[in-house]
């Protein structure tokens, strides 16, 4: 079992209102997170097991749109 990072464990709502620059990044990956009722209880390790979406390509796609400097964990 692997560590998970800050960004891993924060809500996908967290995420897309503290860098709404992610949403776009989301909604390539075909994720439903935008407007969804889960969003703010789900984790991305949780939205990207229900979506089919490999997790550690989506959380490197996160932080780069994100920069480090702004990154949690």
């Amino acid at each position: 079992m692997t560590m998970k990072t800050a960004l891993e464990t924060m809500s996908m709502d967290s995420i897309m209102r503290r860098w709404p620059e992610t949403i776009p990044l989301i909604l390539r990956h075909h994720m439903l997170c935008v407007g969804c009722p889960l969003a703010p209880f789900q984790t991305v390790a949780e939205a990207c097991r229900d979506h089919g979406v490999d997790e550690a390509r989506f959380v490197e796609d996160i932080r780069s749109v994100i920069g480090t400097k702004d990154s949690p964990g």
